[in-house]
């Protein structure tokens, strides 16, 4: 692990060197693939730096140990070692959480899908609070929210929604979204008082962007303009603007109508075509390699329930961690990070267990 990270020091400290050349600064395509690789490099380079002082702060502890006859700066020695020596191995740690390999999506904006499933209109109207969570959180974390499509009911409820966050790291976090959620709760139209369970599904994308080569065939898409639909307000409009894309091969249906212009519409869809493209590439990759799979939180099926919201016990319970939060109004308004950070946790103990019995 450290000749690893003498190298990483190395390249660290090349590349600040390069970025400050002005023949560097003068490309900016090679300037922002530089910068992007100093800035990932910067946390292990940090917590290696801080680990090698620590280092040094113990050796120096036993020298000055070795030649001190005075008993108050013994004890004060010996605490200062004994600090460094705990540091040292809280540092161990965190560089070899630093030290896994990097989900190359990690840093992508994401494409969220949510599907009402079973419980009819129940499971629309909780499609649509668990949207409002997601953008509530993204509203929390400063990142941008732009919806794609929504097929809404009457009464408030969402059959499906689609739509993008965009925001530094935001598929690192929103991945672990990805499968069925399941509510549990007495709902309004409930005369008896009975508790009904409804499911949604979320699927968390990373956006397909311009590092991605996803090639399109024209004759592989068929697209069909129309006019947008819905329950009024600025989802309809008198002129063909909504936009479908069918693509043959695969089957995929995309349709885009939150924008007034048919050619935002048109670049909505073919974006979303991409992405939904590039998933499948995903998926299949992630079949392929069902032993990294079983060492990540979950299975990554889209049919796995990942978690429950019980409502008369104002309870929310994550099934790959464990765990259970009775915090089911903060979490509705989307204070999810809690959540987020146990399952990053128990990910990141899961794949360093796996590389610990493989060194």
């Amino acid at each position: 692990m450290f000749d690893k990270l003498e190298a990483l020091l190395h390249r660290y400290e090349e590349l600040l060197e390069l970025l400050g050349m002005p023949d560097v600064a003068a490309n900016p395509d090679n300037f922002r693939k530089l910068s992007k690789e100093e800035s990932e490099l910067k946390p292990i380079v940090d917590a290696y730096r801080e680990y090698k002082r620590s280092k040094q702060d113990v050796q120096d502890s036993l020298d000055m140990l070795e030649g001190e006859s005075d008993e108050d700066m013994k004890e004060m020695l010996k605490e200062e070692l004994s600090d460094a020596k705990k540091r040292i191995e809280e540092l161990e740690e965190k560089l070899k959480i630093l030290l896994l390999p990097k989900d190359p999506n990690d840093d992508k904006n994401v494409v969220v899908e949510i599907r009402a499933g079973a419980g009819g209109d129940e499971a629309a109207l909780f499609a649509s609070e668990i949207y409002r969570m997601y953008v509530n959180y993204a509203e929390s974390r400063r990142w941008k929210v732009e919806l794609i499509n929504v097929d809404e009911i009457g009464i408030g409820g969402m059959k499906e929604v689609q739509f993008i966050i965009s925001g530094q790291g935001a598929y690192s976090v929103m991945k672990y979204e990805s499968g069925v959620h399941r509510v549990q709760r007495v709902p309004e139209t409930e005369s008896g008082g009975r508790i009904h369970t409804s499911t949604i599904s979320v699927a968390v994308m990373p956006e397909a962007d311009e590092d991605i080569d996803i090639k399109i065939e024209e004759k592989d898409i068929r697209i069909d303009v129309m006019r947008a639909s819905g329950n009024g307000g600025q989802c309809v409009n008198t002129t063909d603007s909504a936009v479908r894309l069918t693509h043959y091969p695969t089957g995929i249906v995309i349709y885009s109508q939150t924008e007034k212009s048919q050619i935002q519409n048109r670049e909505k869809a073919f974006n979303l075509l991409k992405t939904k493209l590039y998933d499948l590439e995903q998926q299949k990759r992630h079949d392929e390699e069902a032993e990294l799979r079983r060492s990540q939180v979950g299975t990554g099926d889209r049919s796995e329930k990942i978690r429950t919201y019980n409502f008369p016990q104002g309870r929310v319970t994550d099934h790959r961690i464990n765990l259970t939060l009775y915090k089911l109004d903060k979490v509705m308004d989307g204070d999810i990070q809690e959540i987020i950070d146990a399952c990053i946790a128990a990910d990141q103990a899961a794949k360093l267990l796996k590389m610990n019995k493989n060194t």
